[in-house]
């Protein structure tokens, strides 16, 4: 049914749309088809996306403003509105709805329909009566599988009309494939229709999982051939019987009770979702395949896994009686129990998928973001925003630590990432001058507060992000200079506490914990690891420098003053040693180069 109007008028359009279950469909002012969604009430639904009192977000708000019309297709059942839903988008591929990415590029198996029946892989479909298994993500995986069978089963690999005419006429002759042993040959009648079809019967039950009867049925005829003394057959059944029990206990991943389920799991982000499927046969995974959805408005897990079950269970033509989910689904249909499994074999099969459609997740992120740096860099400060609790994206941030070695020679050094990467330009060191002794959290207040008053009497850009190396204590000798400037509620600043990698926040008693392998700590840590290799070379340079100034100011005549003089202009003790009274004179008087040069000839002398 259609309902159509130049103004667009939902009250009227609703009026005519029943509480029924069906699908909706959204069209524009071009007539064209632009969002399909499916209802359990079609009204209720409907109504939904023009309630102005709903928290709907800007993309689904943008789809509203371009309906022109509705139209509706009224069904059975809420799992009829479901398959019809997912038919409709495959075929129309509206602009606002998920979108799928095709099979197409995947290949089967194909056993093909004809007398004594080849099997080989393809990646076209043919209609012609032929069964196809599949598809298969894993190419290597699909190859295995016929390895095993063209190892297992000898059959004709030629593209000959195999009538029963034909062969009775003698009009093929074996090829080498016969000699080989890789055919029986069935095109002189060297092998029969039933034994042939025997093997294909089997192979079919390999490919769709049922490896196990097909092992029990050759260990009872090979047991059968053995008290026959026909050794030769019972040779023949072994090595077959060995094949496939060594690539059923490579295939078996639970418990083998588990007999026809279908797992899957998702993963999503603000742009795409991902959906693993895992098709279980007798304890086997004969099918797994993860594929990539494009959000459109922002649609939640529950609704995105619906449409991929949907998806996936036609794509493989799938009739498992249970379905494993992460999460509860509510789809109606008496044909299919949901599990949600919390322990045993079936939660280790939701994990296994989890584990995959993670991988894929993190696969094609990295791919994506290797050729654009940019979407990286947005997407690594929008975590740390979300994980840090702040209300801006941390572009500029700035990392303080403090060094000293028993109170002599305190330093502060500060590191700056801009965009999650170091601006190495902008570190700074700070020489602490108010604060005497081993007084860490003075020395912080200090080196705040100098930061922070350059950067507002300069006008400069405050950053949005402040990390303190050190607990409490650092934390709010910090603040109270923040507090001190007027500039507390202008930037986020927390400390990182090394023992347990611990986050504090002004104010709170108890630390956040972020994941030991969450990016937004790894950043935090690379900025404070940062800040100290930077503070301690600074701080090693300025006590090498006291430590040298100090033996120079041993000789008579040179103070604090003139020992710093000698070192900058001559760079090392070395250096001084070795330069000639006229070349200490550039520096000093001619009485202090003489006490120099006498101290260092003593010392010489001593040595």
């Amino acid at each position: 049914m259609t309902i159509s109007m130049e103004k667009f008028d939902y009250r009227a359009a609703l009026k005519k749309i029943p509480h029924k279950p069906g699908v909706y469909q959204y069209w524009d002012s071009e007539n064209e088809l632009i969002y399909i969604g499916k209802a359990k009430d079609l009204r209720n639904r409907v109504n939904s996306y023009f309630n102005k009192d709903l928290n709907v977000n800007a993309k689904t708000r943008v789809l509203v403003s371009k309906i022109r019309n509705i139209t509706f297709t009224i069904v059975d059942s809420e799992v009829d509105a479901w398959l019809l839903e997912n038919a409709m988008i495959k075929k129309h591929q509206p602009r606002y709805n998920v979108m799928l990415k095709d099979d197409k590029t995947y290949p089967w198996i194909i056993i093909k329909n004809e007398n004594f029946p080849r099997i080989f892989w393809t990646r076209r479909i043919i209609r012609d009566g032929s069964k196809y298994l599949g598809p298969y993500a894993s190419v290597s995986m699909m190859h295995a599988i016929l390895d095993l069978i063209k190892e297992t089963y000898p059959l004709r690999t030629c593209n000959l009309a195999l009538t029963r005419q034909n062969i009775d006429a003698g009009k093929f002759k074996v090829c080498l494939e016969y000699q080989l042993g890789n055919c029986k040959g069935p095109c002189q009648n060297f092998q029969t229709e039933e034994d042939y079809a025997h093997n294909i019967e089997e192979i079919t039950d390999i490919l769709n999982g049922k490896i196990g009867s097909v092992v029990r049925n050759l260990k009872s005829d090979m047991d059968k051939a053995a008290s026959d003394l026909n050794f030769e057959l019972a040779h023949r059944l072994k090595r077959k019987f060995d094949l496939l029990e060594n690539y059923q206990s490579k295939s078996t991943v639970v418990n083998s009770s588990i007999t026809d389920v279908d797992v899957f799991n998702i993963a999503s982000d603000e742009k795409y979702a991902f959906v693993n499927f895992l098709k279980v046969m007798n304890g086997t995974i004969i099918q797994t395949q993860t594929i990539e959805l494009k959000k459109r408005l922002d649609e939640d897990d529950e609704e995105l896994l619906s449409l991929a079950i949907s998806e996936f269970r036609s794509r493989y033509n799938s009739h498992s009686k249970e379905v494993i989910v992460p999460f509860d689904i509510h789809i109606d249909d008496p044909d299919i129990k949901f599990t949600v499994p919390k322990l045993g074999e079936k939660k280790k099969l939701l994990d296994l998928s989890h584990k995959n459609v993670q991988f894929f997740k993190k696969e094609k992120i990295d791919q994506y973001e290797k050729l654009n740096p940019e979407v990286r860099t947005e997407r690594l400060l929008t975590q740390m925003m979300k994980d840090l609790r702040m209300n801006q994206l941390p572009h500029h941030i700035e990392c303080f630590d403090n060094s000293n070695f028993q109170g002599k020679y305190p330093v502060s050094a500060i590191v700056v990432f801009k965009d999650a990467k170091p601006s190495k330009k902008d570190y700074r060191h700070f020489n602490v001058k108010t604060v005497e002794g081993p007084n860490d959290f003075a020395t912080m207040e200090e080196a705040v507060h100098r930061r922070y008053r350059r950067m507002l009497d300069e006008g400069t850009e405050l950053p949005q992000l402040i990390i303190i190396d050190g607990g409490k204590g650092q934390l709010s000798a910090a603040l109270k200079s923040l507090k001190l400037l007027g500039i507390d509620k202008q930037v986020t600043i927390i400390g990182i506490a090394k023992r347990l990698e611990e986050l504090y926040y002004p104010g709170d008693q108890y630390p956040l914990y972020l994941d030991k392998k969450s990016e937004t700590l790894k950043i935090i840590q690379q900025l404070r690891d940062e800040a100290h290799r930077f503070g301690i070379t600074f701080h090693r340079k300025k006590r090498d420098k006291g430590t040298l100034a100090t033996e120079l100011e041993l000789i008579e005549g040179i103070g604090k003053t003139s020992a710093e003089k000698l070192l900058k202009y001559f760079k090392s003790v070395k250096k001084i040693r070795e330069a000639s009274g006229e070349e200490l004179q550039e520096v000093v008087n001619i009485k202090q180069a003489n006490a120099i040069l006498s101290y260092f000839r003593e010392k010489v002398v001593v040595e």
